[in-house]
C-alpha cells in the first residue's frame, strides 16, 4: 500500500454540510431495498447500478465526514507498516512495536521490516474494545454493589 493511498481523507466544513444532508437520503434508499444485492443510482443523470455492499460503505464514510472526522479506507487485505498500523491505532510507532513483541497483534517480516496484516489489527481493535466494555461493566458493577452509584 503506497503513502499516498493511505493518506486519509479528511473533510473540510463544505463536505461535512453535503455528507450531512446525503446520509438520510441514503440511509433511506437501503432501508427501501433491503433484499437487493445491486442498487441502481443516478450519477450525472445517468443510471449506474452497483453492489449494496458500495452503497452500504458510502453510507459509513458519509457517516464519518458527516461529523468532521477523516476517513481511512483500508483494504481488508492490505499490509501496513508498524507506522500506518500505529496511525490507526492512534498510539505511538513504538507502543505499536511493543504490542507486536507482545503477541498482541499478528504480523510478518518482510527481510528487516514488520507488515501488520488490516485484518490483524482490525481484530486486535475488537478484542480491545470487547476488553474495556467488560472493564467499564465490572467497575460499574462494583460500584453498584458498593453504592457509589
Amino acid at each position: 500500500m503506497s503513502a499516498l493511498a493511505f493518506e486519509p481523507i479528511t473533510p473540510d466544513q463544505a463536505a461535512v454540510s453535503k455528507a450531512h444532508r446525503a446520509l438520510p437520503h441514503i440511509e433511506e434508499y437501503l432501508a427501501n431495498h433491503e433484499t437487493q444485492e445491486s442498487l441502481r443510482l443516478l450519477v450525472d443523470d445517468e443510471p449506474l447500478e452497483v453492489p449494496r455492499t458500495a452503497v452500504e460503505l458510502l453510507a459509513r464514510i458519509l457517516a464519518h465526514i458527516a461529523t468532521g472526522q477523516g476517513v481511512y479506507i483500508v483494504s481488508a487485505h492490505a499490509e501496513l507498516t508498524t507506522q500506518q498500523a500505529a496511525d490507526l491505532l492512534n498510539v505511538s510507532r513504538p507502543f505499536l512495536i511493543g504490542l507486536l513483541n507482545a503477541g498482541e497483534i499478528e504480523y510478518r517480516t518482510v527481510g528487516r521490516h514488520r507488515r501488520v496484516k488490516a485484518e490483524s489489527l482490525r481484530e486486535y481493535m475488537r478484542d480491545d474494545d470487547a476488553k474495556r466494555r467488560q472493564a467499564a461493566a465490572e467497575l460499574s458493577a462494583l460500584n453498584q454493589e458498593t453504592g457509589l452509584i
